[in-house]
């Protein structure tokens, strides 16, 4: 069934000031690939039989380096977004001024594509290019494809980073504190982690919560399980 209260916040953004922002994708982005990395680390030292201290040392070094370059890719690549969008918008805008017959075709050709004819098209272009900045908007969201929602690097980057971390940290915690059957519980956490992201994201789709969260977990335990083959066979290999 759908999910009419994600659908209904959408409603409220759309008939709003200005739209609303999400940073779910890139927590999501994050919490998985922090989850899948820190435990494979840990498969594959546990797969090559190497001492606990081990998983400690490269797992915190993943965390927190792995982390940060996520994060840092995350900002420069949504700052890439933030900038072509500028971009566009200067070259539509300057494209308004100087060739507004043109111009003013695409938003037709926009608003046909949409539907509209005759006297109610004429009326839908004449309204839109009345207004230098509408217009613009207009080229720009319509022509262009791009989303009304302009979203934060830093705050993408830091989204990304804190889930990375914060997921990322469960399969170390066994052993971290010493825990009996460490692999074992850092197998049990790390699942539960996939889950509860795959759970979470559920409630911005139509995807059942339990397929969703089975659907993640199974991706990130698959990956895991690659590292722990990957550190056996190295293992026999020495």
């Amino acid at each position: 069934m759908l999910n009419l209260r994600a659908a209904s916040v959408d409603g409220v953004s759309r008939f709003g000031a200005a739209p609303r922002v999400s940073y779910l994708r890139d927590f999501v982005y994050g919490g998985i690939d922090g989850a899948v990395t820190t435990f494979a680390v840990v498969a594959g030292v546990v797969g090559a039989e190497l001492a606990p201290r081990i998983v400690l040392v490269l797992g915190l070094a993943n965390l927190l380096a792995d982390g940060f370059s996520m994060a840092a890719s995350n900002y420069s690549g949504t700052r890439t977004e933030e900038e072509e969008e500028a971009r566009l918008r200067a070259i539509e805008g300057a494209r308004v001024h100087s060739d507004p017959t043109a111009a003013r075709g695409e938003v037709q050709t926009i608003y046909a594509g949409k539907g509209f004819a005759g006297a109610d098209l004429e009326r839908a272009v004449a309204v839109i290019t009345a207004d230098h900045g509408r217009w613009v908007e207009t080229i720009v969201r319509e022509g262009h494809g791009l989303a009304g929602a302009i979203r934060s690097p830093l705050v993408a980057a830091l989204a990304t980073f804190a889930a990375f971390v914060v997921c990322g940290s469960a399969p170390l915690l066994p052993y971290l504190f010493g825990t009996p059957f460490a692999f074992e519980t850092a197998v049990l956490l790390t699942g539960i982690v996939f889950f509860a992201i795959g759970s979470i994201k559920s409630y911005w789709s139509p995807v059942a919560w339990w397929r969703s969260g089975l659907g993640t977990a199974s991706i990130g335990m698959a990956a895991a399980s690659i590292a722990y083959i990957i550190g056996h066979l190295l293992k026999s290999l020495s």
